[in-house]
């Protein structure tokens, strides 16, 4: 049987979100998940958007319907089309980790502590440890690039990219991979990792901004990094 893609929390959870947005941001365009499956059009505005918040009330969602405790609320701010602040919420550890452009990554305890967060240090590509998604890669491509995730010491999926991000800026891997680019599993987590001092780009080597849905993903704990990745494992 096929996860579910969509459960009636996830409606709900959205639901509660985006009603206290309205009262605290009502000038705001809200691009939350479950709105965007029920009106796809509304996907389109958020290039041109003054002011968005980019909402994903579950992510991990065929964990959370299988009982496994691994899944998030990820939510974003964009303004002018660039994103400026995003937070990763764990339901489970009640524990936050955000940033705001230019304000450096945070993990914030449930007791108010907040601790900087910065990502992993440099290895050789045989001891490198990172998170990569290969459902949504080219079909043509998948084999050879599960070849050369041969080259590297350790790729795993949390199927849970709020989870992977959290892990990544806690300086625990040196790189991501990610080819399908919906804003709200992806926005919050590259500024965050941005703020933690990691290199991100789409593999053509362009920004990522908030208008892509596709190109690939390709985050790392820096540009040499990127740059080595890039061209020994993710060559499509």
């Amino acid at each position: 049987v096929s996860p579910p893609e969509t459960t009636e929390a996830d409606i709900a959870t959205e639901a509660v979100i985006k009603a206290r947005l309205a009262e605290w941001m009502p000038e705001a365009l809200f691009v939350g998940e479950e709105s965007v499956a029920a009106e796809p059009a509304l996907l389109l505005r958020l290039a041109d958007a003054d002011l968005a918040v980019v909402v994903d009330p579950i992510d991990g969602t065929a964990n959370y319907a299988a009982g496994l405790p691994l899944f998030a609320t990820m939510a974003s701010v964009v303004s002018g089309g660039e994103t400026v602040a995003g937070i990763i919420y764990d339901p489970m550890g009640d524990d936050w980790v955000m940033a705001e452009q230019g304000g450096g990554a945070w993990l914030r305890r449930p007791d108010g502590e907040a601790v900087r967060l910065r990502v992993a240090a440099p290895l050789p590509l045989a001891e490198m440890v990172g998170m990569a998604s290969v459902a949504f890669m080219p079909a043509d491509k998948r084999k050879d690039i599960l070849q050369n995730l041969d080259k590297v010491r350790l790729v795993s999926n949390y199927r849970c990219a709020g989870h992977e991000y959290r892990a990544f800026v806690s300086g625990h891997g040196q790189f991501m991979s990610y080819n399908k680019l919906m804003p709200w599993d992806h926005l919050a987590g590259v500024l965050i990792s941005q703020e933690a001092g990691a290199y991100a780009a789409r593999l053509d080597g362009q920004p990522y901004l908030p208008s892509h849905v596709d190109g690939g993903l390709l985050v790392a704990i820096d540009r040499a990094h990127w740059d080595e990745l890039r061209r020994e494992v993710f060559t499509f």
